[in-house]
């Protein structure tokens, strides 16, 4: 279940970065709505009432059935709450982002007020006494008086701009659409109780859902994260099927005309095809396996709740590329927690074990099924609540009512730790010494181009890991503020190539774009080439500058060779990134705690720098300093090479 910090982290206002980034549209594809129309949907799904995934509160053998940890867990966390204050929402608070770019203190306001009535509605169902009603009431009825579902972060595409949120305007960012999925919910588990409180609760609920949701998704095509506005030609990333799993989840529960239902699952299917249009075939993630969660899970929600609500007739999985994107989260496991984390994605990721098995299931592939087990036993998982947040009802809801499955699914689940992945499309690379083991190094490499979703100038960056533990790393994001999403996003230290694994050439680093982008990029099992002289602007004096990047297997070693042509000759300097302490240095070589020793050309001088890593996102993983190996040259060669090797004392 997803805490306050990691929902805002997911939640980033990438809508500056893609407007400058991302402009171009992708081919359509329709791979999903291709041969469905408005009315071929309604024939298809159960009509409205009739779908009843998860047992109501009345149905007591439902939630007595579920483990007895998880119910003791939800409920007396939600009793907590009890004879608490329900927290205010000041205008001057959400001004905090247009003010000084804090988004922080709404957002623990606003999620605060909807994950205590999620879990209030989770403890009534649950405990069925009535002591939990009053605390959804005032939840609910709070909510609904609220101004904007949304949090402050996303209001500037409002006609208005940016600053308070114009009522005469809804907006559908992300959590307004998760706020409609919460009150779709719990009306549907709780509906004759809310009944009971006021006959005038429910028909609220619908009209805020309809004014707030519904009618403004219906009438434009202009919220960027559809994908429809092909005038502005915007790609989409993650955004698009979070809110279309959240629309949809609503429409399917709260929407009882049967053709409006209709028209709107067949929009919210083919503003979900662009979300494909915008993949690769090997189904890649450009955003990283921490926001897989938000990227191909929520694909999975999507299409599971189109599955479910049409007794399988709406069966999208079989569709290759859906597949793929389900595949991607087992191929960029490192070892545990640690995942290939380029751009913003951190290097720590705990992918929902229960949706990983779930979509695994769906699209009948044993490693991911493996994978979700695998994540299920490492947490000794179960769906009782890990914190004091819920997280989405509808994710916590299937997990409740799979709790059981998943437990069985987790008995001797080992992870599938692929040998070898190669994802030419969003061109990454990554080998281990052997299949299904962490033992020894790990290497992972990436080509792509400088305009990625949340990208970082990181063309040629590479990471290694030894016996599961990192060595070479890229450091990730910091705490996400107004400047990350900014014209001065790459002034953030973060950001730039010099603070990842690439060579800085001539003083100059990689730059910002599409057109600064890989070229040539080739791999095979354990070695991977890429030309990366197209990721430096013109001032970097590269005329060709080539990358190759091999795991010896056969003497457990590490290699990177550059090769490169220069028109300018000023200086050259390869970085290294590390969170592990430099033991010693010496010319040609730099040991690190460990024992692991770089070894390279003496003619390159090691220059060690350190900078503090304290940002809250960081230290956990990371610890207090990160740590940077510059081999320098000041003469480097009009046409030459250089090779850095790795090697386990």
């Amino acid at each position: 279940m997803l805490d306050l910090t990691r929902r805002a982290v997911l939640a980033s206002s990438a809508l500056p970065l893609l407007a400058q980034q991302r402009a171009s549209v992708p081919p359509e594809r329709h791979l999903l709505a291709a041969n469905l129309t408005p009315a071929s949907i309604q024939n298809a799904l159960l009509p409205p009432g009739q779908w009843n995934p998860y047992p109501k509160a009345s149905d007591r053998a439902g939630w007595e059935s579920l483990a007895p940890e998880s119910r003791t867990a939800i409920v007396d966390a939600a009793a907590r709450n009890l004879g608490q204050e329900w927290p205010s929402l000041p205008a001057a608070v959400f001004l905090d982002f247009q003010r000084n770019g804090n988004r922080s203190r709404w957002e623990a306001l606003s999620f605060g007020r909807r994950n205590r009535v999620r879990l209030a509605a989770l403890a009534e169902c649950i405990e069925f006494k009535g002591r939990f009603l009053d605390d959804i009431l005032n939840g609910l009825w709070l909510i609904c008086e609220e101004t904007f579902w949304g949090v402050s972060a996303h209001i500037a595409v409002q006609k208005a701009g940016g600053g308070l949120p114009d009522v005469t305007e809804p907006i559908v960012d992300l959590f307004a659409a998760e706020t409609a999925n919460a009150i779709a919910w719990i009306d549907y588990l709780l509906a004759p109780q809310l009944e009971s409180l006021s006959k005038l609760l429910r028909p609220r609920l619908q009209l805020e859902v309809r004014r707030r949701i519904f009618e403004p998704c219906m009438a434009r095509n202009d919220f960027w994260w559809m994908g429809l506005d092909f005038e502005h030609g915007r790609a989409v990333n993650n955004w698009n099927p979070w809110i279309n799993s959240n629309w949809l989840t609503a429409t399917l529960l709260m929407e009882a005309d049967p053709a409006r239902r209709a028209a709107a699952v067949h929009k919210i299917i083919t503003s979900t095809d662009r979300f494909l249009d915008v993949y690769h075939p090997d189904g890649g993630c450009d955003e990283g396996p921490g926001y897989w969660s938000r990227a191909g899970a929520s694909l999975f929600d999507v299409l599971d709740l189109l599955y479910s609500s049409s007794s399988g007739k709406l069966n999208l999985f079989p569709i290759p590329l859906v597949r793929e994107i389900g595949a991607y989260i087992y191929r960029a496991q490192i070892a545990g927690s640690w995942y290939v984390n380029f751009a913003d994605a951190a290097a720590r990721v705990n992918p929902d074990a229960n949706l990983v098995y779930r979509y695994g299931q769906r699209i009948n592939d044993p490693l991911m099924m493996q994978h979700g087990g695998s994540l299920a036993a490492a947490r000794k998982a179960s769906p009782a609540l890990e914190r004091s947040d819920v997280g989405a009802m509808g994710r916590t809801l299937d997990a409740l009512f799979h709790q059981k499955e998943l437990a069985q699914a987790s008995a001797g689940a080992k992870p599938p730790l692929v040998a070898d992945v190669i994802l030419p499309g969003t061109q990454v690379f990554a080998a281990r010494m052997k299949q299904g083991s962490t033992e020894g190094f790990y290497v992972a490499a990436k080509g792509g181009h400088n305009a990625e979703s949340h990208n970082h100038n990181d063309i040629g960056n590479f990471i290694v890991y030894y016996d599961g533990n990192p060595v070479l790393v890229d450091i990730g994001v910091e705490t996400y503020t107004a400047k990350t999403f900014s014209a001065q996003r790459y002034e953030i230290w973060t950001m730039q190539s010099a603070w990842h694994n690439c060579p800085t050439i001539n003083g100059v680093m990689q730059s910002p774009g599409r057109s600064f982008e890989a070229r040539n990029f080739s791999a095979r099992p354990g070695v991977l080439s890429v030309d990366i002289e197209k990721s430096y602007p013109p001032e970097a004096g590269v005329t060709r500058y080539s990358r190759t990047i091999t795991l010896h297997r056969d003497r457990g070693e590490v290699s990177i060779a550059d090769n490169f042509q220069l028109a300018v000759r000023k200086s050259l300097e390869l970085s290294l990134v590390t969170n592990r302490k430099i033991i010693a240095s010496t010319p040609g070589l730099v040991t690190l705690d460990g024992g692991f020793n770089i070894s390279f050309d003496p003619s390159l001088t090691a220059v060690i720098d350190e900078h503090s890593s304290e940002d809250g996102r960081l230290r956990p993983i990371w610890g207090p300093v990160m740590r940077r190996i510059r081999l320098t040259t000041n003469t480097p060669p009009a046409q030459g090479s250089y090779t850095v090797m790795m090697k386990k004392l």
